[in-house]
């Protein structure tokens, strides 16, 4: 008799179920996106209340661009909202019903992520170096 009962299981099998789905890795990745955009709003908010608060916190905010890390941090919150912005499209499609069936869904994945990537190393290429 075959049991129904759900199967806990660890960690390296369903990274393995999971990594080889192009639909998988972009859920996984547009969840991850989006806490990053979370985070990063507040600092980001705050560095233009900094820039909009007088001339002198203006030119805080030019030196503090000036540093590489800051402009690494700002990168990271533009991949994230690039990223999620794409598959937010790619879901929004679904919703109305276009690539809901299996093979149609992972090559609707397949072009999110390589659009995804192509904007996001367009976006390195302009923040950071």
């Amino acid at each position: 008799m075959k049991s129904n009962r759900p199967v806990n299981l660890s960690m390296g099998q369903v990274l393995d179920v999971n990594l080889k789905s192009p639909v998988a890795i972009a859920s996984i990745l547009h969840r991850l996106s989006g806490v990053i955009v979370f985070l990063l709003v507040p600092v980001l908010l705050w560095l233009l209340d900094k820039s909009l608060s007088s001339p002198e916190g203006f030119a805080q905010v030019q030196a503090i661009f000036g540093g590489f890390v800051v402009r690494f941090v700002v990168w990271v919150f533009v991949a994230g909202l690039l990223f999620h912005f794409i598959m937010g499209i790619k879901h929004l499609l679904a919703d109305l019903g276009f690539a809901e069936e299996l093979q149609s869904g992972r090559v609707a994945a397949t072009i999110a992520l390589i659009l995804a990537v192509i904007a996001i190393i367009a976006s390195f290429v302009w923040i950071v170096l």
